[in-house]
């Protein structure tokens, strides 16, 4: 019997039942209330949704009006010359990339610009109407007792709002499933015969192409600029160049004619002068030790592993101009499988274009820009 039990409770599409309890809560909810109050409980679901609507649209002009106002804002904050402490590397990671990613910042501009639209409007509506209609501020279950013609009004209203509730919950099912398609959870939704009611029938015919065929678009480009961001971190924590370290990346680079051949002369430096740290590694994987260390540690000891070639690499060549970044994510074993990784690109300004390297493991051939990078390489993604 409790097999049986158990069966018939993992046929059921709990996406289904999640709908039909918000629809059946808000008619029981409706007949509960009354026509009135549920009246009023309607009013107020409609006219805070149109509040939201046009907060948005006043939202989005105010954002353009300033993105390009804060850019310039921000445009003249560097980095304190000293070793920053943790709430700094956060404050300055958070501060450039708004500076720096335009959708970040009208992300961030846009939901200040929203609460502010919002919250305006919200004073203005307060004073006009006086402060809401009295049957809201009556408790459930208070006041005088609804007749039944009432009740029956109610629950019918009770349903409006159940279907704009169900509604927004397929809404936002309906954006899940378009970013993640194949993912089981999306299967498991698009199995649910209320779900596919409301997104073909409702969902579909209103968006057309926007959320279908824009949103994975859009979403690609905020994952872009998510990587960027995490990587960024190398750049602010090690922003204080040490001065030996700048004269060595001088002395490297003296008389290079190109980004590219300075790029190379410092990837050759670190990968021929570095040493892989395996004592490091073993203390990791064996005892749960990890010892964090500098760019200015991996240069004194010329010791390290392929976090701390890359930050080194990193700080070598912002010191000669360069622009570079620290990526991290995946890196072939030469054994079948991969393992937690780290390299660089850099910035070729006469060619306009990002190149990778791995200085980690220049001793073993040429990993400085080479054909087949992508096939040992993958990146970490914002997923």
């Amino acid at each position: 019997m409790t097999t049986v039990w158990i069966q018939n409770i993992q046929q059921i599409n709990w996406i289904n039942a999640l709908l039909i309890c918000i629809l059946v809560i808000s008619v029981l909810q409706g007949w509960a209330r009354g026509a009135s109050r549920s009246a009023g409980r309607l009013f107020t679901l409609l006219s805070g949704g149109i509040l939201s609507v046009v907060s948005i649209i006043g939202a989005i002009p105010l954002t353009v009006w300033l993105s390009p106002k804060v850019q310039d804002w921000l445009s003249g904050i560097a980095y304190p010359e000293h070793d920053m402490a943790k709430w700094e590397q956060v404050y300055y990671t958070l501060v450039t990339a708004i500076r720096d990613f335009p959708l970040m910042r009208f992300a961030v501009l846009f939901i200040v610009s929203y609460w502010l639209v919002r919250t305006v409007l919200g004073l203005a509506s307060a004073f006009v109407l006086g402060g809401g209609s009295t049957s809201e501020r009556v408790p459930f279950g208070g006041g005088r007792r609804a007749s039944f013609l009432s009740r029956i009004a109610g629950a019918c209203i009770g349903s409006v709002i159940g279907s704009v509730r169900c509604l927004m919950v397929i809404v936002i099912l309906f954006i899940v499933v378009t970013l993640f398609p194949s993912s089981s959870f999306s299967q498991y939704v698009q199995a649910s015969t209320v779900y596919q009611q409301g997104a073909r029938t409702v969902i579909e015919p209103l968006t057309g192409d926007l959320i279908k065929e824009k949103l994975p678009v859009f979403t690609r480009s905020v994952e872009a600029e998510l990587n960027g961001i995490l990587q960024r971190k190398y750049e602010v924590i090690d922003a204080n160049i040490p001065r030996d370290i700048e004269q060595a990346a001088a002395k490297v680079t003296e008389g290079a004619s190109s980004d590219e051949e300075k790029a190379k002369r410092l990837y050759d430096w670190i990968g021929s002068r570095v040493s892989y740290d395996y004592d490091k590694v073993k203390d990791y994987e064996e005892r749960g030790i990890w010892h964090e260390q500098t760019p200015q540690m991996t240069f004194d000891t010329k010791l390290g592993v392929c976090i701390d070639y890359s930050r080194l690499y990193a700080v070598m060549a912002r010191s000669q101009g360069l622009k570079v970044k620290v990526v991290t994510g995946l890196g072939y074993d030469g054994r079948g499988g991969y393992g937690p990784h780290a390299w660089n690109e850099v910035y070729l300004t006469e060619k306009d274009k990002w190149i990778p390297l791995d200085s980690t493991w220049a001793r073993s051939g040429n990993w400085f820009n080479p054909p087949a990078f992508d096939d040992t390489h993958i990146p970490d993604k914002m997923t």
